[in-house]
């Protein structure tokens, strides 16, 4: 990636840090799951209303550095009317590209916070039956 993409990818990130979408409590949530991050010290909570096996409304709370807090608003974002079945198949290599900045092996943690609480939740709304690491 060339240095001016890659400075608009970061202001983007600073922009999501300062302003995040979908930041707040959602009442009568059908899941919330919380991961902590504690190389960072990120700590992200899911909360999701789920229809018809499709996530209806989402939000997060939670702190951490810019990437995690980026990578929530992102995920967030981007999951609405999906379907858990999905969601759950996400990986690592899917945040990186929905965040669009590279990272080393210290700060995918950072990345990956969201989608491990994201995970849980539906594994937890899923009654344990789709785990997946």
């Amino acid at each position: 990636m060339n240095s001016l993409n890659e400075g608009m990818y970061m202001e983007h990130i600073l922009d999501l840090y300062k302003n995040p979408l979908n930041f707040g409590i959602l009442e009568n949530a059908d899941f919330k799951e919380r991961c902590f991050n504690p190389s960072c010290g990120d700590e992200v909570e899911i909360q999701a209303k789920v229809n018809s096996n499709k996530i209806e409304d989402v939000k997060f709370i939670g702190k951490g550095c810019a990437i995690c807090v980026a990578s929530a608003s992102l995920l967030t974002d981007n999951i609405k009317n999906k379907s858990l079945d999905e969601l759950n198949n996400l990986t690592r290599e899917d945040m990186m590209k929905l965040v669009g900045i590279e990272v080393g092996p210290a700060r995918m943690k950072c990345i990956t916070c969201p989608l491990v609480s994201l995970r849980n939740g539906i594994n937890s709304f899923n009654g344990g039956q789709n785990a997946r690491s």
